[in-house]
């Protein structure tokens, strides 16, 4: 059996890809000699970064490309590189090299010393804006404080797993994926190791602002029911002060005499119906959701492989 697999997501990656290969390889050779495997899958990508898969597995026997039926988003595309991985550990890394592929034989390491997941914690985020790194710390620390699963703090997917942890990983099914997320929900033992991220080594960001919240929306709600529970909670406290304010008017109409009060009951008004419907579309979200995962479709669909039979072994 392959010693390690590498699963990498690409999305329009292709002036990365060739220097991608070559700094993989040199980490895998150097850690496990040939026993290794890179699974690259092309996430529907607009550029010729399938062309670029094709034309390295040409090359490298190492190499097994999945080329997805149209763009599935980062989460999917990761969920089916996996899915060919047939390695008693498993590196899943991004195509940007934003996080070094060189630290691989310190992550096999601290996985010799006994824990089962090895997670990247990044110290610092070189090239990347104040927003994106504020947005980023706040995401983690309200997520820390929502979710029910520890989550680790500024972690992303660059991790080191085994083979048992991604068999529990593919036997979940859920469509809403984040998967940093459902590897800690596993519960193995894990150790952290710090490290600087680097910028990307060509082209620009796959994941706008957009993305993060469609991204964090995904964390809260496959992890939470916290927002939820929030919700009944400020809705006890708006209904007592409801209560309130009518003891308060009642004894101001009979004391005093009646008054116009437009500006106090707009107030009321707009305030309890802006919480209603925050609390609507926090349902709303959970709802869609259940939606998504009755129809049961596949999570992706792959149109073309390269180099299949380097993932028949575990029947991928």
């Amino acid at each position: 059996m392959t010693a390690l697999s590498v699963a990498i997501p690409c999305y329009n990656e292709k002036e990365n890809l060739p220097e991608l290969h070559r700094r993989v390889t040199a980490a895998c050779r150097a850690s496990v000699g040939e026993s290794y495997q890179i699974v690259l899958v092309n996430d529907g990508s607009t550029d010729s970064t399938w062309e670029t898969i094709r034309n390295l597995a040409a090359d490298d026997h190492h190499i097994l490309g999945a080329n997805l039926s149209r763009n599935h988003g980062h989460q999917l595309a990761l969920t089916a590189a996996l899915s060919y991985c047939q390695g008693e550990r498993v590196l899943i890394l991004d195509a940007d090299l934003q996080d070094p592929p060189e630290l691989l034989p310190e992550m096999l390491r601290l996985m010799d010393s006994g824990a089962e997941i090895v997670y990247g914690q990044r110290r610092s985020r070189a090239g990347e804006s104040l927003l994106k790194r504020t947005t980023a710390a706040l995401f983690y620390r309200v997520l820390e404080k929502l979710s029910d699963v520890a989550i680790p703090r500024d972690t992303g997917d660059f991790q080191l797993i085994s083979r048992r942890v991604l068999d529990v990983l593919r036997s979940m099914s859920e469509r809403q994926r984040f998967i940093r997320g459902m590897i800690a929900w596993t519960g193995f033992s894990h150790v952290r190791m710090p490290y600087d991220r680097a910028p990307r080594f060509a082209g620009h960001t796959h994941y706008p602002f957009r993305r993060m919240v469609t991204l964090a929306l995904d964390a809260v709600t496959s992890f939470s029911i916290r927002p939820l529970r929030v919700g009944l909670y400020l809705g006890a406290f708006l209904c007592a002060l409801a209560v309130i304010l009518i003891v308060l008017t009642l004894f101001w109409w009979i004391v005093f005499k009646p008054f116009p009060g437009w500006t106090s009951l707009m107030i009321v008004f707009l305030l309890i119906g802006g919480v209603q419907t925050i609390l609507l579309g926090l349902i709303g979200e959970y709802l869609s959701r259940l939606y998504l995962e009755a129809k049961n479709r596949p999570l992706f669909v792959v149109s073309e492989l390269i180099n299949v039979e380097a993932g028949k072994q575990r029947g991928a």
